[in-house]
């Protein structure tokens, strides 16, 4: 039997789990969760609720139950260093250590990686510890990007033209940021279509999953604030509509120079998930982040349509040997949509603002895939709290089907909940393909 530890209590982790245990390997899964997430709860064998901080006692379960290898969900627990604390307990992890999760951790780390190693992908960019030099350097930029140099959970990124409008107001972001923040980075603003490609990396190999497009904004058409994504989609053809091949191989070709380059800098190997958010500009592939792990909603496209066995390929990415894997998956098209309570994103004047525990009924799901995220189940029933509750995945041969089962199986779920019903729809694909048509000349 192979005993795996799994650290994240969200969507991402509960696709996770399930694929985990898709596995032909006779295995036994224990989960570490800072809050009770049903669905991991249910595939799990034991569970510790407890925080992601407190590593001697994930540690102490880890060892009580014998674990093999550990599979680190979401960024927190890997910039706690749990992934050098269980290696030092003989555990090794699918997961980068405090050191290589700066790829995610400090964007100021990886924007210089690349520039010191010559990698293409790079704005023009600066990171500053105060306001002295912001002014000037903005100053010949058409467009501003401001990111504080941590983690923000998806949402610290302002955008000239979305977030703010003048030049004036990024400086008063920056000074905001750095209030909280020890540095700020400033960076020229791309134009261009984004996508999400997730890689397997073992330090050496890198293989590409099927890419995916994500949605952030809260609102129909791409309004209101950042979240940490309301939904997303992948195509049959492992492609997105607005791709050419050449774009999706620049973007592999980045990852690998980076997976080289971060085991020249450091001397470790990174093993894990090494996911970049890329856009398409008018100039080729851009590199706008790195996470360093899976992404979410992203990885509830593309795991369930995972045709290798994930245990094979964890135990391939901590021993080296991913090159000697095929590594495939099936040709469907995957369509998530995440439900939120009807308060989630709106303003904290509105009324209906942070609205939580609402009761919610789950049923007539059967076809589509259900991941619990941020939900409390109690004796009564299934609850919403603040954030993202439920991620609904439909897959389908074509585009068109999966949504129309993602959105059938919403429309059955009773509650005051919302979600974006435009993602995965032909109206919002056009746009982005008419989008790329202008930007590509």
């Amino acid at each position: 039997m192979i005993r795996i530890l799994l650290i994240g209590n969200g969507a991402r982790e509960h696709v996770m789990a399930e694929t985990v245990k898709r596995s032909a390997h006779d295995t036994a899964l224990f989960s570490c969760m800072k809050s009770n997430n049903p669905g991991i709860a249910f595939l799990s064998n034991d569970v510790l609720t407890t925080s992601y901080d407190d590593r001697e006692k994930i540690g102490q379960f880890a060892r009580e139950n014998k674990i093999d290898f550990a599979i680190i969900g979401p960024e927190d627990p890997l910039n706690n260093g749990i992934v050098d604390f269980l290696k030092n307990e003989g555990i090794p992890s699918v997961g980068p250590t405090k050191s290589l999760a700066r790829l995610e951790t400090s964007k100021a780390f990886t924007r210089n990686l690349l520039e010191k190693y010559d990698i293409p992908g790079n704005p023009q960019f600066r990171t500053f510890t105060s306001l002295d030099g912001i002014e000037e350097f903005i100053a010949p930029l058409d467009g501003i990007v401001v990111k504080p140099d941590g983690l923000t959970g998806g949402k610290g990124v302002m955008v000239q033209g979305d977030h703010f409008q003048t030049k004036d107001e990024a400086i008063e972001h920056c000074k905001k940021i750095l209030e909280k923040y020890p540095s700020v980075m400033v960076e020229e603003k791309f134009e261009g279509e984004e996508f999400s490609l997730q890689c397997l990396c073992d330090g050496i190999t890198v293989v590409a999953t099927p890419p995916v497009q994500d949605h952030k904004r809260r609102f129909v058409g791409d309004k209101g604030p950042n979240t940490g994504g309301m939904g997303s989609y992948s195509l049959e053809d492992h492609s997105l509509p607005f791709l050419k091949k050449e774009d999706v191989a620049e973007g592999l070709a980045i990852t690998q120079m980076v997976a080289q380059a971060i085991h020249q800098e450091t001397g470790e190997y990174y093993k894990g998930v090494m996911y970049g958010g890329f856009i398409v500009t008018r100039d080729g592939v851009r590199l706008l982040e790195y996470n360093a792990r899976f992404g979410d909603p992203e990885a509830m496209n593309i795991l369930p349509l995972l045709k290798t066995d994930f245990v094979d390929i964890c135990r391939a990415i901590i021993d080296g040997t991913l090159k000697d894997l095929n590594i495939e998956f099936e040709k469907k098209a995957t369509v998530c949509k995440y439900i939120v309570p009807g308060g989630y994103g709106l303003p904290a004047d509105h009324p209906d603002a942070g609205s939580t525990s609402s009761k919610i009924e789950v049923s007539d799901t059967e076809g589509v895939k259900v991941y619990y995220s941020s939900v409390d189940k109690r004796e009564d029933g299934l609850y919403m709290t603040s954030s993202r509750a439920i991620g609904i995945v439909g897959i389908a041969d074509t585009l068109d089907s999966a949504e129309e089962m993602a959105e059938g199986a919403i429309a059955s779920i009773k509650g005051p909940i919302d979600h974006r019903p435009d993602i995965g729809t032909k109206s919002l694909i056009d746009k982005r393909i008419q989008h790329m048509k202008e930007i590509r000349g």
